[in-house]
């Protein structure tokens, strides 16, 4: 009867422990699921702030390019209004030459003001994913 009872407890303790074990295992894999699926989702979150902070800056480029295409169009057509209103040859040639010299300045405006837009909104595209991978390399080094 002795020999049953310690093969009862000896049974009884395995099943304990293996139990124990198999919740333990369970509960580890769900919390490494539940983190999984925080990173995933910050991961997607940072993709859309840098997909929006991008579409962003192609508008604002989009609209300056516009607004400076309006200005210049307007700008040759008062040129030609007065080039066509010059009453000399030089008066041509200084009308002519005013418009060239303005309209090279706005143009080097435009291109400043573009590759400002162009960098900021780079900078700002970019800095969501840098944010993530970051993240990730500190996550990786501490898991070390």
């Amino acid at each position: 009867m002795a020999a049953a009872e310690t093969l009862k407890n000896t049974v009884e303790q395995f099943s304990t422990a293996s139990n124990q074990a198999f919740k333990d295992g369970v509960e580890k894999s769900l919390a490494a699921l539940a983190e999984a699926n925080t990173h995933s989702k910050k991961n997607l979150e940072a993709l859309v702030a840098s997909v929006t902070a991008a579409t962003k800056g192609a508008e604002a480029l989009g609209a300056q390019t516009f607004a400076y295409s309006k200005k210049a169009a307007e700008d040759q057509v008062a040129a030609a209004k007065s080039l066509a209103a010059a009453k000399s040859v030089q008066e041509a040639v200084e009308l002519q030459t005013a418009w060239a010299k303005s309209a090279l300045e706005a143009y080097i405006a435009q291109v400043s003001k573009a590759s400002e837009i162009v960098s900021a909104s780079i900078k700002d595209s970019v800095k969501p994913l840098n944010e993530r991978v970051s993240a990730t390399v500190e996550k990786l080094q501490a898991a070390r």
